[in-house]
């Protein structure tokens, strides 16, 4: 009689196995990526450079205790360089931008509080007594 077909499924294995196991590995596939001579670094060049086959796949990474620090640190490096450009730009178009993703706003508030409607007398209509002089 052949042996039972397991379902790896139903063991607890789903999807691709992490692309590290450990947080040194993955930290050394970073460093290997800052230390190519770029122009630019950017979040989908780190993610191809280590092997993830999407950014989310990068930013789950963050979910992990093990992990979290080395996926901010990471981020927070490619923040700063596109800070730093933006600033290069010239104008205040980058800044803006950069201020509004770090929770800033430019809305305006207007207060309209006018004296005259204040003053106006208060005029209560009582729907029975409406009614009732039809």
């Amino acid at each position: 009689m052949a042996g039972r077909k397991v379902n790896k499924y139903s063991e607890g294995f789903i999807g691709r196995p992490p692309v590290f196991k450990n947080p040194v590995e993955l930290q050394g596939k970073i460093t290997e990526y800052f230390n190519l001579e770029e122009e630019k670094y950017t979040i989908t060049g780190l993610c191809l450079y280590c092997g993830f086959e999407s950014r989310q796949s990068f930013y789950d990474y963050e979910n992990n205790e093990n992990f979290s620090y080395i996926v901010k640190r990471a981020r927070l490096v490619i923040e700063n360089m596109y800070e730093n450009s933006l600033n290069k730009l010239g104008g205040a178009g980058g800044p803006i931008f950069a201020l509004k993703n770090m929770g800033w706003t430019d809305r305006q508030e207007i207060e309209h509080n006018l004296p005259q409607f204040n003053k106006l007398p208060k005029i209560v209509i009582n729907a029975r007594a409406a009614n009732r002089d039809k």
